[in-house]
């Protein structure tokens, strides 16, 4: 994993309110605490908030969603409870619209693409498991996909999510033979150097939960040989 985690005084702020913060997540950021014990970017964001409005107490922060670990891109933190209940409506009603990009190495059959599957999780080894066709306990999972540069040897996809399922975006691509660089876990052939894979959610698209406003926000890709060539 990357070492340059997220901090305090390095945080990528992409939007922020009285009611919300935006921040752009790096390589190795863990959105929400976990067995591992390192210290999520909630922790960092509250303690951004705390130095900058100068709090003396605790500071809310609520968690909207997550990205996994080794992605980078938006990631939507409430800074209000009343926030918070909005946000958390809008998301589980898919009333959001999320763009992601990824790099793989093989060609996709098509340019475009609608692509359905029936993910199945394994809670063992943290994966998903993509199937034409329902399994017990499988998920219908949907995204669309199409390709918006060829690059030496990868090929950069943009992706829209219809539905939002563990490691949605990964398996449904490594189902179709394009597993996204640097992802082992769904086979890619070796790791990229920060640990991280090449999937970046790059925009998002919501209504404000308390102006009503509607906020698109885009986030710049890592400063790094392949997505600079986006």
């Amino acid at each position: 994993m990357s070492k340059l985690f997220s901090n305090k005084d390095n945080l990528q702020i992409l939007h922020e309110d009285n009611h919300i913060i935006v921040v752009n997540k790096r390589v190795g950021d863990i959105v929400q605490g976990d067995k591992t014990g390192d210290k999520p970017l909630s922790e960092v964001v509250k303690e951004y908030l705390k130095e900058k409005y100068n709090k003396p107490g605790d500071v809310f922060l609520g968690v909207v969603h997550r990205l996994d670990r080794p992605t980078t891109g938006i990631v939507v933190f409430a800074r209000t409870s009343k926030a918070l209940t909005r946000l958390n409506e809008m998301f589980s009603n898919r009333e959001t619209q999320k763009t992601y990009w990824a790099v793989v190495k093989n060609k996709p059959p098509r340019t475009e693409d609608n692509l359905i599957h029936f993910l199945k999780r394994n809670e063992k080894n943290n994966t998903s498991k993509a199937h034409l066709k329902e399994v017990p306990e499988s998920k219908k999972a949907s995204l669309e996909y199409k390709i918006i540069k060829e690059l030496n040897n990868y090929f950069a996809l943009e992706i829209k999510l219809h539905t939002g399922r563990h490691h949605q975006i990964r398996a449904q691509l490594s189902a179709i033979g394009c597993p996204i660089k640097g992802d082992l876990k769904y086979g890619f052939d070796r790791s990229n150097p920060d640990g991280g894979i090449h999937l970046h959610a790059r925009k998002l698209v919501f209504i404000h939960p308390v102006t009503k406003k509607t906020l698109e926000i885009i986030a710049p890709t890592p400063n790094e040989v392949i997505w600079n060539a986006l």
